[in-house]
């Protein structure tokens, strides 16, 4: 527990000091929001706020990790686990290629950044890397970082997704791995459009995921074999990476909650989409992230349904997308919409949690 306490305040305090670091040295240099003419007239007056606050993010995440890591090998002789390493390797490769688009839009003057298709192929180089690593490295219990099986609370072992012989099986495997890595890291990215709303859903979801698998850890199959403990290699390491979001989106949310002094950035956006497809392909909880970051969903469901209404009927269901937006457009203030949507949000991590637990108990026979 002393582990995950210090993953997450050391995250916190690093985003906390380094983001106003940040604020400074952008606006010094001019590297502002550009805000598009089709959105909300009301956020026009965002323009020029300083964005790539995801740097803050990410620094705390992975000092706060390394942090905790370090007191563990200090105290009780046990090092990392490799399911930490991979996923917070994820985290840092769609942080670099957000970092990229906001680089390449902010300093190199181009607009629209990093064009669809190549910001596709390099999620999909990562997402093959991830894919074929998180099958390798089996520990003492044979257990994977991940498996091919399709999980919701465990795995489910009438869904294995290695079907179809070695080869093809593969690569169904890395197909699955690459829609749930690009529909997380899209998801956030388009939540991400109103002051602290992408940070304050992240910071809920990453709570949820410190129980969950620091519950894992306290039941896991490896300390102790039993009817329902949990086969998941390295949740210890999830817990602590878990703790180090909670914390690195606190610390950034302090500076860009309502009226938000910097922006995180696809810089920011992808690598927290990135650490909540990782942690969900790694805690074998693939299924159940649905659900607990079901906010991220409904955001990125609105963008579809609109542009599938538009382009077949000509009409549009929403004022506008992703439907954050709509409410704004209905005359809601933005820190309502925010508020609001954080609320639903800490429902459904609660909703997802207790969803855990409730299986875990039937599987006590409690």
């Amino acid at each position: 527990m002393m582990q995950i306490i210090i993953a997450a305040a050391v995250s916190f305090f690093v985003a906390i000091f380094l983001t106003p670091v940040l604020i400074r040295r952008f606006s010094a240099e001019g590297l502002g929001q550009e805000i598009r003419e089709e959105g909300p007239k009301s956020h026009l007056r965002k323009r020029g706020t300083p964005t790539m606050g995801g740097i803050a993010i990410l620094a705390g995440i992975t000092v706060g990790y390394l942090a905790a890591v370090l007191v563990g090998v200090a105290t009780n002789g046990t090092g990392p686990g490799v399911s930490g390493w991979l996923v917070l390797g994820l985290t840092l490769s769609l942080g670099a290629v957000g970092f990229a688009d906001d680089y390449i839009k902010l300093v190199m003057g181009r607009n629209l950044g990093l064009n669809a298709r190549a910001k596709l192929a390099l999620q999909l180089v990562i997402a093959v890397v991830f894919g074929v690593l998180v099958l390798q490295f089996p520990n003492s219990a044979d257990l994977t970082p991940a498996s091919t099986k399709l999980s919701f609370i465990r795995d489910m072992n009438t869904f294995d997704l290695k079907i179809g012989g070695a080869v093809i099986g593969m690569l169904i495997f890395l197909l699955f791995i690459y829609l749930v890595i690009s529909a997380w890291s899209n998801a956030v990215n388009l939540t991400d459009g109103l002051d602290g709303l992408a940070a304050g859903v992240t910071a809920l979801v990453m709570s949820a995921y410190v129980v969950m698998t620091f519950w894992q850890f306290r039941n896991s199959c490896s300390a102790a074999a039993s009817v329902n403990c949990y086969a998941v290699r390295d949740p210890l390491d999830l817990a602590l990476l878990a703790a180090a979001g909670l914390g690195g989106c606190l610390g950034f949310l302090w500076w860009n909650a309502a009226p938000a002094k910097i922006f995180m950035g696809d810089t920011g956006s992808l690598a927290l989409g990135g650490l909540v497809a990782g942690l969900s392909v790694t805690s074998r909880t693939e299924l159940l992230m649905i659900f607990v970051g079901l906010l991220f969903v409904m955001e990125a469901a609105s963008v579809v349904i609109q542009v599938v209404s538009f382009k077949t009927t000509g009409r549009r269901v929403f004022r506008m997308a992703p439907f954050h937006h709509h409410f704004e457009q209905g005359g809601w203030a933005e820190t309502t919409v925010v508020v609001r949507f954080w609320l639903l949000s800490a429902l459904f991590a609660m909703g997802g949690v207790a969803l855990f637990y409730s299986e875990w108990l039937r599987g006590a026979g409690l």
